[in-house]
């Protein structure tokens, strides 16, 4: 797995994030995301407004964003809450980043459905391209994270950049992802077999073939 965050030294980050407020309007994004709540229960914001405060690190840094403390203090305060609860949240799940990471956030599952479908050429494609697990590129734009089973078996060998699942992959496809990416363009996400929609088996379904039209695209109705 990856090593620990590195996480950079605690005067720098207060220096740097001490004075972390709102934009205007990730402000006016987080008073509707309270609002969602009942009165006295606004702590069970702290989660979205994490994800918008890394965000919003993100757009200022030019990378997916991570979580400074000075960042959680604030988001903490801004519900009312103790900042511990707060931490509390943002070192439970994974979606939330406690140290820098590169523009892209490469997440790629290592867990044995993942690991028998070829996950460890995908790593391959990624070492080759000078990344080290747990590591920031020296250019600063991939990151690379071991984690576990991101939910989508089905379609292993799977890693997740930022926001997107890219799935079915072997060197060559995680290869033109990250190509693409380096030279500013956004791949196709979801699956890489060109002979597989979504997650149904090569060639299309094989039961209730029946009810199935050929010549509608099901993913207009989703």
């Amino acid at each position: 797995m990856a090593d620990a965050p590195n996480i950079p030294d605690e005067a720098e980050v207060r220096a740097r994030w001490g004075a972390f407020a709102w934009t205007p309007e990730n402000a006016e994004k987080a008073k509707q995301v309270i609002a969602r709540y009942p009165a006295g229960r606004q702590r069970s914001a702290v989660m979205p407004l994490l994800d918008l405060a890394q965000r919003q690190v993100g757009a200022e840094t030019n990378t997916q964003g991570w979580l400074p403390v000075p960042v959680i203090e604030y988001v903490a305060a801004a519900l009312d809450m103790p900042f511990i609860r707060a931490y509390e949240v943002a070192t439970f799940y994974t979606m939330y980043n406690l140290a820098p990471v590169g523009r892209y956030h490469v997440q790629l599952c290592g867990t044995t459905p993942c690991l028998l479908r070829g996950s460890d050429d995908v790593m391959a494609a990624c070492k080759n391209r000078g990344m080290v697990k747990g590591r920031t590129t020296p250019d600063g734009l991939f990151t690379l994270t071991e984690v576990e089973c991101i939910g989508n078996c089905t379609n292993a060998p799977v890693v997740q950049i930022n926001d997107d699942n890219y799935e079915d992959l072997d060197y060559d496809s995680m290869t033109r992802i990250l190509d693409a990416l380096a030279a500013g363009e956004q791949p196709k996400t979801g699956t890489q077999n060109p002979q597989r929609r979504t997650s149904e088996p090569e060639g299309g379904p094989t039961t209730l073939k029946e009810m199935v039209d050929a010549n509608h695209d099901y993913r207009k109705d989703w």
